[in-house]
C-alpha cells in the first residue's frame, strides 16, 4: 500500500539522472520532429563516414579529406546568416520540410555517383558544399522552432532530448557505416541515406504550420545586421559561440580519423572512432536529467569545452586504439555538456523575433569551426603528423577556452535566475499562457456541450 509521506518521496537517483520526458509527452510535434531526426540523423553518419572514406580511397591525401571543410565554408557563412533571416521571415515547417527533400536528392546524387565504374572527385565536393547550405537554412529554421512548441520550463529538457536525437544517430551511423562501406559499398551507405530521408520528410510535414512572427522583419542585410547587433550585446552569448568555435576549429579531429586508424594499424576500428564522440555525447544525454537542475549554464559551457580540448590531447598523446577510442569517448560526453547549457543560454533568453537570426549565428559558432577544423587538421597532419595534429589541436583548445572566460566575465556568471533577459521571456511565456487559459476552457466547453 502507498502511503502519502511514499507518494511525496523524492524521486530516486536513478530516476534524477534519466533523461527528462516531459517534452515529448507534452508535444506532439516535439515528438515528430524528434523520431524524423532521429532517422535523418542516423542516415546522414553514414555519408558523414563514406564520403571521406570514398575521398581517400580516390585520392589518398589526407590534405584532399580536408579540403572538404573548405568548400562547406562559404555556403555555412552566407547561408547561415541568411537561413537565420528566412526562419524569422518564413514558416519554419516549409522551410524544414524543402531542405530536408533537397538533402535526399543530394544523396541519390552519391549514390549515381558511386555506382559509375570510375566515380569522379569533384561531385563529393559540389555534394558537400551544396548540403553545407540546405542544413545552414534547416537548422536556424529548427532552432527557432523547438521554443514554439515546447514549453519554456520545459526547455532544458528538450535540448538535452535533441542532443540524445542527434548522438543515437551519431553512435549507430559511424558504426554501421564502417561494416557496410566494408563490406558491401559505398552505394549501400549512400543509398540507406536516401531513404532515411524519404521517411524523415513524411514525417516532418505532418507537424503544425508554424508561421512568421507579425513583427517579423524581412530577410534582408538589415535583418542580418540587427540580429547581429543583438548578439554582441550579449556578451553571455557572444561568449558561447567564441567558446565552442575555438573548442571546435582548433580540436576537432575527423578529418584525420582515417588516416589515424592507419597509422594505428587499426582499420577495422575506423568505424568505432567515427561513433566513439557521439557515444560518449550519447551517455550524458541518457543520464542529463541532472542538467535541468543547474543554473550555471555558463561555467558549465567554459569547463567541459576545456576538458573537451584536453580529451582529445590525450587521444593524440596515447598509441593504444582502444585507449584511443576511450578518449574519444570522454571528449564527446564533455562537448554534449557543453551543447546542453550553450542550448539552454540560447532558448530561454532569446526573444521568438530574433531566435531564427540568432539561430543562424549559433549555426556559424557549431559549424564554422568543425568545418575550417577539418582544413586545419588535415594541413598539420600533412606537414607535421596525424597524431601531433591531433593533440597539439587539443592543447590550444583548453588553453583558448581558459583565455575566453577570463575575456568574457559574464559568460562565468551567467545564471539562469537572475538574468534578466531570461527572467524576462520566462515572464512573457507564463502571461502569454495564462492569458490562453480561458480561451482553451470556452473552446473545451463548447466542445462538451
Amino acid at each position: 500500500m502507498t502511503t502519502e509521506d511514499d507518494s511525496e518521496a523524492p524521486p530516486s537517483r536513478l530516476r534524477t539522472l534519466l533523461p527528462d520526458l516531459a517534452p515529448w509527452r507534452a508535444s506532439v510535434d516535439f515528438r515528430r520532429l524528434w523520431v524524423s531526426g532521429t532517422i535523418s540523423n542516423f542516415g546522414s553518419f553514414l555519408t558523414f563516414v563514406a564520403l571521406p572514406v570514398q575521398l581517400k580511397e580516390l585520392t589518398g591525401s589526407a590534405a584532399a579529406v580536408g579540403a572538404i571543410g573548405a568548400v562547406e565554408l562559404l555556403p555555412l557563412l552566407v547561408f547561415g546568416l541568411y537561413g537565420g533571416a528566412l526562419a524569422d521571415a518564413l514558416d519554419k515547417r516549409k522551410l524544414i520540410v524543402w531542405s530536408e527533400a533537397g538533402q535526399g536528392l543530394l544523396s541519390a546524387a552519391l549514390l549515381v555517383n558511386a555506382l559509375f565504374p570510375h566515380p569522379a572527385v569533384w561531385p563529393l565536393y559540389v555534394v558537400a558544399a551544396l548540403s553545407s547550405a540546405l542544413v545552414s537554412v534547416q537548422r536556424p529554421a529548427l532552432d527557432s522552432l523547438f521554443p514554439r512548441i515546447v514549453a519554456h520550463e520545459h526547455l532544458p529538457a528538450a535540448t538535452a532530448l535533441n542532443s540524445l536525437r542527434w548522438t543515437v544517430g551519431g553512435v549507430a551511423g559511424p558504426a554501421v557505416a564502417g561494416v557496410v562501406v566494408a563490406y558491401a559499398g559505398l552505394g549501400w551507405a549512400y543509398g540507406a541515406d536516401l531513404a532515411t530521408f524519404v521517411v524523415s520528410v513524411v514525417l516532418v510535414v505532418r507537424i503544425a504550420a508554424s508561421p512568421a512572427a507579425h513583427e517579423a522583419a524581412k530577410p534582408d542585410l538589415r535583418a542580418i545586421a540587427e540580429g547581429a547587433r543583438y548578439a554582441w550585446s550579449r556578451k553571455e552569448l557572444l561568449g558561447t559561440y567564441a567558446v565552442d568555435l575555438a573548442a571546435m576549429f582548433l580540436a576537432m579531429p575527423l578529418a584525420v580519423l582515417p588516416f589515424l586508424a592507419d597509422e594505428l594499424d587499426a582499420d577495422w576500428a575506423l568505424g568505432l572512432m567515427y561513433a566513439a564522440v557521439p557515444f560518449g555525447s550519447l551517455l550524458v544525454s541518457l543520464t542529463g536529467g541532472w542538467t535541468s537542475r543547474v543554473d550555471r549554464h555558463g561555467r558549465m559551457v567554459v569547463v567541459s569545452a576545456a576538458l573537451w580540448g584536453l580529451a582529445i590531447a590525450a587521444a593524440g598523446v596515447v598509441g593504444n586504439v582502444w585507449l584511443v577510442l576511450l578518449f574519444l569517448a570522454v571528449a564527446g560526453g564533455c562537448d554534449m555538456v557543453s551543447g546542453i547549457f550553450r542550448g539552454a543560454m540560447w532558448n530561454q533568453t532569446i526573444p521568438d523575433e530574433l531566435r531564427g537570426r540568432l539561430a543562424g549565428i549559433e549555426l556559424l559558432s557549431y559549424s564554422v569551426g568543425p568545418t575550417v577544423g577539418q582544413v586545419r587538421s588535415g594541413g598539420f597532419a600533412a606537414w607535421w603528423g596525424v597524431r601531433a595534429s591531433v593533440w597539439s589541436g587539443g592543447l590550444l583548445c583548453a588553453g583558448a577556452v581558459g583565455l575566453l572566460a577570463l575575456c568574457l566575465p559574464k559568460l562565468m556568471t551567467y545564471d539562469v535566475r537572475t538574468n534578466e533577459h531570461a527572467v524576462r521571456l520566462r515572464d512573457q511565456r507564463t502571461a502569454a499562457a495564462a492569458a490562453a487559459a480561458p480561451a482553451q476552457v470556452q473552446v473545451q466547453t463548447r466542445a462538451q456541450a
